[in-house]
């Protein structure tokens, strides 16, 4: 204003110090609410502020925290991405949104974010123990499926055990290894062991195609064409 005290310039300048108190107002209010969990209601107040602050990368990692407790992983992913171009060297970011592809079953992606962690800094602890487990799996996954390209089925089932051994937490794992293994049950004729195992899999997953598929295929070898 004093270098240029027009009314224009005036008006102008008081605008954005209202919009300014207004947005820190807001900001209060949502931290606020995140600390009462009200996680809702957080994340309405940070669309507001952040429809304005868009390269608030701080913003964004608290918005990602809320969609987390909201159950909403995809769109906290969205904004942990753009916190990690946002800010430099962000490895919490990458380690964040690695974690969550893991728990939602994308072993992949969840292995190529943590390796962008590493090469931030590779001594990160949280990153590294990570890596270690994604890849262990990420490999035994490989493994076994190709395994199964190659028809030894024995082989595959066995490196599917290993891979619910490896990861008993995160149930998707453990429902996709019966899957799997089901599949190289009725591939090998082994028809009673694959209904059983394929049943397991469709209670948890009643719409699963493949788990359908191979049933299908074994009760066929049992003759049992009306199931």
């Amino acid at each position: 204003l004093k270098s240029n005290p027009s009314n224009n310039e005036e008006k102008e300048a008081q605008t954005q110090l209202t919009k300014s108190d207004e947005l820190q107002r807001l900001h209060s209010q949502a931290l606020s609410a995140y600390k009462q969990e009200d996680y809702g209601a957080a994340i309405s107040l940070l669309d507001e502020i952040l429809a304005v602050c868009v390269w608030d990368a701080e913003l964004r990692e608290l918005r990602a925290e809320c969609y987390i407790k909201e159950g909403e992983p995809s769109k906290a992913i969205s904004d942990l991405k753009a916190a990690a171009k946002l800010k430099n060297d962000n490895t919490e970011a990458f380690y964040k949104i690695s974690k969550i592809y893991y728990q939602l079953g994308d072993h992949e992606l969840s292995l190529s974010e943590v390796r962008e962690c590493l090469k931030l800094d590779q001594d990160h602890k949280q990153c590294f123990s990570l890596y270690k487990q994604v890849k262990k799996l990420n490999k035994q996954i490989e493994s076994a499926e190709e395994f199964i390209r190659e028809g030894r089925y024995e082989d595959a089932i066995s490196k599917y055990e290993s891979v619910m051994k490896t990861e008993p937490e995160v149930p998707v794992y453990s429902t996709r290894a019966k899957e799997r293994i089901c599949h190289c049950l009725s591939k090998n004729q082994q028809a009673t062991e694959a209904i059983k195992l394929c049943s397991e899999v469709l209670q948890l997953e009643p719409t699963n195609v493949n788990a359908l598929k191979d049933r299908a295929e074994a009760y066929l070898l049992e003759d049992m064409y009306e199931e």
